[in-house]
């Protein structure tokens, strides 16, 4: 990581210069040293969970067959069973809100100074990320079982008369349920979460210059780059998929870039190219 922070301190005389960005970033193998593995393994916890997360909505079917058919013959047996169908789906979408949560706090912008472990962490983030929010975009079916779930809670809470059980959603509660229809609606929600806790790191640290971690962003995306173009750099991935990934991570880069410049990435004057 110390090639990576070389680079973050600019020579305005050869900032342009390809050959400041011919780094190879061990994306496959790189271990934490000591200093940051306390860091390292609070990431990582998080981290363990995101497989699971991402076959989790990947294979998400929803409600919409009970649901239809709840709203087309209203009876208290359709309703029932458009009920129990989201239920066990309403807890999946509080877990995956709930994993946002998690991860924000956690993205390590602020420790690229350390090692490449940690540039390895901040990758699998927006790896992460980027594939949660391609199969949200894709899965209608999470908004629309979440609407009427709390359109259903909202009449219960009217009338005591529909005889629908609310024990299993008692953790989910009014205000929980408004939160996660904030998040839901965004079109890509986990990277509206890792904008908003990148944006927040600056605003919480004035004294550190926000083009410190524009920069380190850029810098990482066109490191990314240079990877992807330099046929030396790509023959030392010892996996095919390795080219994706670093390619997933540069697109990633560049969107939170985009968040976090105050004029974005798409200027005359921006860092990426």
């Amino acid at each position: 990581m110390g090639k990576l922070l070389s680079l973050l301190a600019r020579d305005d005389s050869n900032c342009c210069s390809p050959q400041k960005y011919d780094v190879f970033l061990d994306f496959e193998n790189a271990q934490p040293t000591d200093g940051e593995q306390d860091t390292f393994e609070e990431v990582q916890r998080v981290l363990r969970n995101s497989e699971c997360i991402l076959e989790e909505i990947q294979c998400y079917k929803g409600a919409g067959k009970e649901i239809r058919e709840a709203i087309s013959i209203p009876t208290g047996e359709y309703q029932q069973r458009a009920w129990q169908a989201v239920i066990p789906l309403v807890s999946k979408l509080k877990r995956f809100y709930e994993f946002s949560m998690e991860l924000g706090p956690l993205t390590p912008t602020q420790h690229l100074e350390n090692q490449q472990a940690l540039v390895k962490q901040l990758a699998e983030i927006l790896e992460f990320v980027l594939k949660f929010d391609e199969h949200k975009m894709k899965t209608p079916a999470i908004q629309n079982d979440f609407s009427y779930y709390r359109r259903t809670m909202t009449r219960q809470r009217m009338s005591s008369q529909d005889g629908l059980l609310l024990t299993d959603t008692r953790e989910v509660t009014n205000e929980l349920a408004n939160r996660m229809s904030l998040f839901y609606a965004h079109a890509t929600p986990m990277l509206k979460v890792l904008s908003e806790a990148t944006t927040r790191f600056v605003a919480e640290n004035a004294d550190i210059p926000i083009e410190n971690t524009t920069e380190t962003l850029s810098t990482m995306a066109k490191v990314c780059l240079r990877m992807l173009e330099n046929p030396n750099l790509i023959a030392q991935f010892q996996r095919e998929e390795t080219q994706l990934f670093v390619l997933r991570v540069m697109v990633g880069l560049v969107i939170l870039y985009d968040h976090v410049h105050p004029h974005g990435a798409f200027v005359k004057a921006s860092n990426v190219d």
